[in-house]
């Protein structure tokens, strides 16, 4: 088959399926090939168009069990087709194209063919609408017929056929060919509606260039971009999309990472600074070290773990199927009660009671009531990957609108991660800042510390020209020294300087006064003498305030877990008006997760980016990952924030909440609207082809309204800066 095959060692198969748009779709899949020898597990997805396959023992490559398994689906009315065939294109046909199209031209044509002839010929009597019938209805039989021989007799296919035939034998040929002709609009419409969710997250597939210009050399050559390797370099050119996850080695520009992050403001890139594949490259030309093959890179992930999320059902998803497995059965129940009851028991006549019983047949279908949750999701996934927000899982989504606490790492998480210069000071009335910002920053040139590296860029950002140092040297534990134009300096740190006794009651006391704010200091020297002080922290994100206030208004309560010490925990935690906690280790942080589960002030979310946030990321009910972080974060986060701001832990429970509202919407059309057009049909008010519209009518109506959650927009209250209202969400 041109399908995916798994590997000799592979226990686990992934296929792509042509034709399954609904939840009755997966119900027939996962029952068929559930019941194939070997297969321990089926999970079919009509959002994906895919199937995934648990086997009991691994299976070797192309047996049998393979062609029984294209066998089985292709009885069934579907197609496996290859990886590179959902990918193409041309993949999305138009709608006339489809064999679902198709039909409903020919039932269409047919429809209006038969109430012509009638009005031309009336002896012809009710023969149009039989043949119209009867064409329309071989493909539906064929799909009943082959769902029966699985041993799936309760599929929408077998309930069409018994309805339609049922009604050529009580003399209602005209209603039958209406049925026939509506039940192929509605499959149509769900088979449209499927296909766009499906885009919208393939869509993130398209971003990443096909072509790629390699650098050989000084010459370079044009090649595809799947064919890329880590450790070549790749000329990026003002206005071209970056074709891989890499490493910029020469040159600086601002790029455009909305594709992967959904920020709208360019970031400005420089030599060292990693780059996305699907980013756009906005200034100037870009050499740039592939660092991750074309199926590894950010966008290959993103869609292959949203795919996986979505084939992977919330809990709400998983009961409401175990509801339609009883509830098909029993209105089945309901409509044999109704053919029989009212003609034995009221003395009804038996094609009244059995056309009722026919309609109640048609509406007994649950497609909407199973699709109007994985489409929310789906849909609340592909919303939430679109805009930097990737959610592994319905579950994971579900679960985000109920946290109650998150708990949040200092370093890289609420501030940037990278200290910044945030005073200077002369203490000399020769010197002023600049001046001694100057010397600092030439003592510390050469080096890469995160103090020196703070102190070089506040140099830089001033404007500043820095002379080079000689006889630069370290001095361990303590700072570095050196000559700057013909000068001997050090900068080193005030607990040295304190030790030889070369600060003054007045120094000390402003030197503490800044290390209580969680500041570290460098002090300038020359001949022991104190020219001027520079202190550096790690300040907190430009949104990092916003984002904690938008959490307050979903009534989230926020806490600050941190390695860092306790004082400088403390002083950012004030100055975010959080609460804090410091020198804490990452069994400690997994403890704290713990204890608050314990104490019922869950669920509990962690977010983090390095390897110490990893235990307690696992512990909480809800693991995020920013997305600068670590990939064992980023593996063992439930979520992850890829445009790497504080707002977007808002924004994962704002989705949650309104993916959930969503669904309650979903959920309460499916059943409402079926239990109206119930009570109608069994009272005789409503007909066949009214029950038809019912239930294809709500199948596209929650579709629709789940696919309202793709065009979702962030609006917590008053949302920071960054936020849209939305008009999207329930």
């Amino acid at each position: 088959m041109t399908a995916s095959t798994p590997t000799p060692t592979a226990a686990t198969l992934t296929l792509r399926v042509e034709g399954m748009d609904c939840g009755g779709c997966e119900r027939k899949v996962e029952s068929a090939l559930g019941r194939l020898e070997g297969i321990a597990e089926v999970s079919a997805s009509s959002v994906t168009g895919s199937v995934r396959l648990h086997f009991s023992t691994r299976p070797p490559a192309h047996s049998p069990a393979h062609a029984a398994i294209e066998r089985t689906l292709h009885e069934l009315g579907y197609r496996l087709i290859s990886e590179e065939e959902a990918a193409a294109p041309e993949a999305p046909a138009p709608w006339w194209r489809t064999a679902k199209g198709r039909l409903v031209l020919v039932t269409g044509g047919l429809l209006l063919a038969a109430f012509a002839l009638r009005l031309a010929w009336p002896a012809l009597g009710q023969w149009p609408f039989v043949a119209a019938t009867a064409v329309g209805l071989v493909p539906i039989v064929q799909g009943a017929w082959g769902a029966l021989k699985q041993r799936n007799p309760f599929t929408i296919e077998m309930l069409m056929s018994i309805a339609a035939l049922g009604a050529l034998a009580i003399d209602a040929a005209a209603e039958a060919a209406v049925v026939v002709f509506l039940f192929a609009v509605g499959e149509l419409l769900e088979g449209v509606a499927a296909s766009r969710a499906r885009r919208s997250i393939s869509a993130l597939a398209d971003l990443t260039p096909s072509t790629a210009r390699l650098l050989e050399g000084d010459d370079t050559r044009e090649v595809p971009a799947a064919t890329l390797a880590p450790g070549q370099r790749v000329l990026v050119r003002p206005g071209d999309r970056v074709p891989c996850d890499g490493r910029i080695l020469a040159g600086a520009s601002e790029l455009d990472e909305s594709p992967i992050n959904g920020e709208s403001v360019p970031r400005a890139r420089a030599p060292g600074d990693d780059v996305f594949a699907g980013t756009v490259n906005l200034e100037a030309a870009l050499e740039v070290e592939v660092t991750r093959r074309a199926e590894d890179n950010t966008i290959a992930r993103v869609v292959r773990l949203v795919e996986e999320a979505q084939a992977a059902k919330a809990p709400v998803a998983r009961f409401i199927d175990r509801f339609a497995r009883y509830y098909m059965p029993a209105v089945i129940g309901l409509a044999l009660l109704m053919a029989v009851a009212p003609p034995l028991v009221a003395g009804m006549a038996w094609s009244e009671a059995i056309y009722r019983a026919l309609a109640l047949l048609l509406i007994a279908c649950p497609c909407a009531l199973v699709i109007s949750t994985p489409a929310a999701i789906a849909a609340g996934l592909s919303a939430g990957a679109r805009r930097g927000l990737l959610i592994k899982g319905g579950a994971v989504l579900e679960q985000l609108g109920k946290l109650k606490l998150v708990a949040l790492d200092k370093t890289g998480t609420l501030t940037a991660g990278r200290p910044r210069v945030t005073d200077v000071e002369a203490l000399d009335s020769g010197h002023d800042e600049g001046e001694i910002l100057r010397l600092a920053a030439a003592l510390e040139r050469d080096a890469s510390h995160p103090i020196a590296v703070a102190i070089l860029a506040h140099a830089e950002h001033q404007g500043l020209s820095v002379p080079r140092a000689s006889e630069s040297r370290a001095l361990a534990g303590r700072g570095v020294a050196g000559r700057v134009e013909g000068r001997a300096l050090s900068l080193i740190t005030p607990r040295h300087l304190t030790e030889r006794g070369a600060l003054s009651d007045e120094l000390k006391a402003r030197i503490a006064e800044r290390e209580q704010a969680g500041k570290s200091l460098a002090v300038l020297v020359e001949d022991e003498r104190p020219l001027g002080l520079i202190a550096v922290r790690d300040e907190p994100r430009e949104d990092a305030r916003h984002g904690l206030a938008a959490l307050s208004r979903l009534g989230v309560r926020a806490v600050m877990l941190s390695g860092d010490n306790a004082r400088t925990a403390a002083a950012i935690g004030e100055q975010l008006g959080i609460e804090a906690h410091g020198e804490l280790m990452p069994e400690d942080k997994a403890q704290r997760v713990r204890a608050w589960q314990a104490a019922g002030q869950g669920p509990v979310g962690k977010v983090g980016d390095g390897i110490n946030d990893a235990p307690a990321l696992a512990t909480a009910e809800v693991g995020i990952a920013m997305g600068g972080g670590t990939d064992v974060a980023l593996e063992t986060a439930d979520a992850a924030l890829l445009k790497d701001r504080v707002s977007g832990i808002a924004e994962l429970v704002d989705l949650s909440r309104a993916t959930l509202r969503n669904i309650k919407t979903n959920v309460a059309l499916a059943l409402g609207l079926k239990a109206v057009f119930l009570v109608t049909t069994a009272l005789g008010i409503t007909g066949m082809w009214i029950a038809v519209m019912a239930d294809t009518g709500a199948t596209v109506l929650v579709t629709l309204n789940a696919m309202r959650l793709l065009g979702y927009r962030f609006s917590p209250g008053v949302a920071p800066a960054e936020a849209r209202p939305a008009s999207a969400g329930s």
